[in-house]
């Protein structure tokens, strides 16, 4: 597309089709097994991945085999202009469901039963928001998995690579009429439709988070968001696989 052709249809001047400025900065927390600071435009997001050799008492009582994968996500209190409060001992309703899709998302990612007796903490917290904070936190977290299992394997704590599938997640919607890639927060809270979309480097999908925020969308702009988000999704395993190495 001519950027040229939409300028001040976006207020960052992108195309519809277009990313942000995506960035992956690896082993940003040295004491985590793996981590990633990853950028989307102004929305920054830590990913950590500490991996334990032992798994939740509930899998050990129902004598499940493998191990487990599970995921935390909170804002920190400066990471938008009005103050966020501290979740204390438990989280929002909103960060709940968010750590939920982060860990759904990355199970899809890795074999359990190789993994083994071990559990996998996914830590994503959010430095600065300007939209798509949970779909920066499952690409930076797949990341941060990645590379997490790459220590293991090297030093020993694997035998076996347990990671089956490349993921990222990126969010569409439709602003002014027209399906966007990448909503940062101004068009996000203009949104007729968002869309957050989780899908596998073989091109399927994990997950599909559809919401008409204004009146109802057709299966033709449905059809024309999920394109959007595959072409995303695509351009984000090729940095995702830069940043891995």
């Amino acid at each position: 597309m001519d950027i040229n052709a939409f300028q001040g249809l976006r207020t960052d001047l992108r195309a519809p089709d277009q990313l942000r400025p995506v960035t992956l900065e690896p082993g940003i927390a040295p004491a985590a097994t793996g981590s990633c600071l990853i950028s989307f435009g102004n929305t920054q997001v830590i990913c950590g991945v500490t991996i334990e050799d032992k798994v939740p008492g509930w899998m050990r009582y129902q004598k499940i085999p493998g191990g487990w994968l599970t995921a935390e996500y909170s804002m920190l209190p400066y990471s938008t202009a009005d103050r966020n409060q501290r979740p204390g001992a438990s989280p929002n309703g909103r960060s709940m469901e968010i750590q939920r899709l982060i860990g759904r998302s990355l199970r899809a990612a890795i074999d359990l039963n190789i993994l083994g007796p071990k559990t996998g903490w996914i830590d994503c917290d959010v430095l600065q928001a300007d939209g798509g904070t949970r779909t920066a936190a499952i690409t930076g977290g797949y990341v941060a998995l990645a590379l997490a299992v790459k220590k293991l394997l090297k030093e020993g704590g694997l035998k076996q690579d347990p990671m089956i599938a490349q993921i990222a997640a990126i969010s569409v919607g439709i602003v002014k009429g027209t399906p966007m890639l990448d909503l940062c927060y101004e068009e996000d809270v203009a949104a007729s439709t968002d869309t957050n979309t989780v899908m596998t480097a073989m091109g399927n999908f994990i997950e599909v988070q559809g919401t008409a925020e204004d009146g109802a969308y057709t299966r033709d702009e449905l059809n024309a968001m999920l394109d959007l988000a595959e072409k995303g999704c695509r351009e984000l395993i090729e940095i995702q696989r830069a940043a891995i190495g």
